[in-house]
């Protein structure tokens, strides 16, 4: 869905060339006003998604907006059923740590609901039976600050392995990685990621042009697990960012959050997100304080002394860390 500002307060939630919804954003009262409401209560309930997504986007230090609907008691018995509204007295209130955790704006498979809970034990580890692994794309998000479009999707050992190859035979990848090799080592690689249940592979994408590549991990089954007391849904993550043009902070205010709202909102039992940045990398760990994450101790892998750092769903939704702050934001057409 694509939301446009006609002019003044007025708003158009269209799909493709079709417009489903008409709204008005009324002032001082930041009030969103309904009209030319579809009968179809799931794209009502997508476009009233979409609508105050771009909204909050356009104005990052909006508290809530309040929805006024008319006539839809329907559409509002709906609303407040997929946990978007909530009542404050009369009013029907939105409220984008609310709406941030709706995961249909965001997910490709956002219908699938979570798995099932069995444990199940794996070299010793007992955790979760995990999902089987989706496929293609899995997140999108429009970054309002750069007007572009984050992805993230399932690496491909046939499409990505010579992407992978080059990144991780950049030197200043490598310094991290220490995987440089030949193209069979990287097919070896991730050959292993792709069949490993715990892991999962990206490439991230501006506008569909490849800049990184990301390895989730849930954290039960992982090295990390030793070093803390790990949860059954928590979930860590590396990064590779292989071309120039997507380094710095610009860049990294968009990825970084997006990469944390799609584990979020994959499962919504994930109440923890971690990471084991090398001690030494003291840049890396100043981006993940400012973006919400708290350093925990120094801890000695075999082959690294690391910093634990983690991240709650609560401090990430509650403290609105998929926005900067500072950054002006900026309208889409």
């Amino acid at each position: 869905m694509t939301v446009v500002q006609d002019g003044g307060g007025d708003l158009r939630v269209a799909v493709g060339a079709t417009t489903v919804m008409r709204l008005r954003l009324e002032e001082p009262l930041d009030r969103l006003k309904l009209s030319d409401t579809p009968e179809d209560l799931h794209l009502a309930i997508s476009a009233v998604a979409a609508a105050a997504e771009a909204v909050f986007g356009w104005r990052p230090t909006l508290e809530r907006l309040v929805l006024d609907l008319a006539a839809g008691e329907s559409l509002a018995r709906e609303l407040m059923n997929h946990g978007l509204v909530v009542t404050a007295g009369t009013e029907l209130v939105l409220l984008p740590e609310l709406l941030m955790q709706r995961p249909n704006n965001w997910l490709v498979n956002a219908e699938q609901p979570p798995l099932p809970q069995l444990h199940v034990m794996t070299d010793g580890k007992r955790h979760p039976r995990r999902a089987p692994k989706p496929a293609g794309k899995v997140y999108a998000r429009f970054i309002p600050w750069l007007g572009e479009v984050i992805s993230f999707r399932v690496a491909d050992l046939d499409k990505d392995l010579h992407l992978l190859h080059r990144w991780m035979n950049d030197p200043r990848v490598d310094a991290f990685w220490n995987e440089a090799g030949d193209l069979e080592k990287h097919r070896r690689y991730l050959s292993g990621i792709l069949s490993d249940p715990h892991m999962l592979p990206l490439i991230g994408c501006f506008d569909d042009e490849p800049f990184g590549y990301f390895e989730l991990y849930w954290a039960k089954e992982n090295r990390i697990a030793p070093f803390y007391d790990a949860d059954d849904y928590d979930r860590g993550w590396h990064v590779v960012v292989g071309e120039d043009a997507y380094r710095g902070r610009r860049y990294i205010s968009a990825w970084l959050p997006s990469l944390m709202h799609y584990m979020f909102l994959d499962d919504c039992r994930t109440q923890r997100i971690v990471g084991e940045p090398a001690a030494a990398h003291s840049q890396q760990i100043r981006n993940l304080e400012v973006s919400g994450f708290a350093k925990i101790k120094n801890f000695d892998f075999p082959h690294k002394r690391a910093t634990l750092v983690t991240l709650l769903r609560e401090r990430f939704f509650g403290d609105r860390l998929w926005l900067p702050a500072a950054t002006a934001p900026a309208t889409r057409s």
